[in-house]
């Protein structure tokens, strides 16, 4: 069963560097789509950025393109999600998402949709605050 540990997170400074770490547990990244998504009080789950199963596209949502950084680490097994300019409004619990590409058709793309994939991780609260 496809299990996704999460780490990093916590208290960070606006302008500090935040960094957010997933990896898969019991399977290689290069057979699964992972996503990041977060969810503030109040508020519906958005989808953050998403990297393919090959690591050659990703996607962010605007809110987040230009501060945001989805990368693969093979050796490491594990996904990152960083900025080095966080915002108060970055204030949310972040969950790592993970699905199986088969087809080859998905290898190669991904979508900030929650319902695309079907293994999640246990969140991690980040808060940006001074």
């Amino acid at each position: 069963q496809l299990q996704l540990v999460e780490s990093g997170g916590g208290l960070v400074q606006p302008g500090g560097p935040l960094k957010l770490s997933c990896r898969p547990s019991g399977f290689t990244l290069e057979y699964l789509t992972i996503g990041w998504f977060r969810q503030a009080p109040g508020k519906e789950r958005e989808g953050v950025s998403c990297s393919s199963s090959t690591g050659q596209f990703t996607k962010y949502a605007d809110s987040v393109k230009g501060r945001f950084t989805i990368s693969r680490d093979r050796f490491t097994n594990t996904v990152y999600l960083q900025t080095s300019s966080p915002k108060p409004e970055d204030t949310a619990v972040y969950y790592c998402a993970a699905n199986f590409a088969l087809r080859e058709a998905d290898q190669s793309t991904c979508n900030l949709v929650p319902k695309d994939f079907s293994a999640w991780g246990q969140g991690s609260q980040v808060t940006v605050s001074s």
